[in-house]
């Protein structure tokens, strides 16, 4: 497996094992409701749909989607294991702690 792949399998494990690093999501989901924020978790978790259109790099990293009548951005950044820098290497979870972060559209 190359780089880039371990990212994508990283990031894939980060999506669907919300043990396994960091979730942050916004003002905006967390007030569509609890079972809102629950749909809108499942259907990261479950997002496959990535192109080179999407997914230029072929890391699985960030992904905008539509979840019921929102409009929904969700992306990985990689940061050192104290949260205070990046991570020198994405594809080294020894060394890396992935933070998803999940957004309404008109968020961002």
């Amino acid at each position: 497996m190359d780089r880039t792949e371990r990212i994508a399998e990283l990031n894939d494990r980060r999506r669907r094992d919300h043990s396994y690093g960091k979730v942050v999501i916004t003002r905006g989901i967390q007030a569509l409701g609890h079972q809102a924020v629950m749909e809108v978790l499942t259907a990261v978790a479950a997002f496959s749909d990535f192109t080179p259109d999407n997914d230029p790099y072929g890391e699985h990293d960030c992904a905008v989607m539509t979840v019921g009548d929102h409009r929904v951005i969700w992306k990985i950044d990689y940061y050192d294991p104290d949260l205070n820098f990046a991570s020198d290497d994405p594809a080294n979870p020894a060394v890396t702690i992935r933070v998803l972060t999940i957004m309404l559209a008109d968020e961002y």
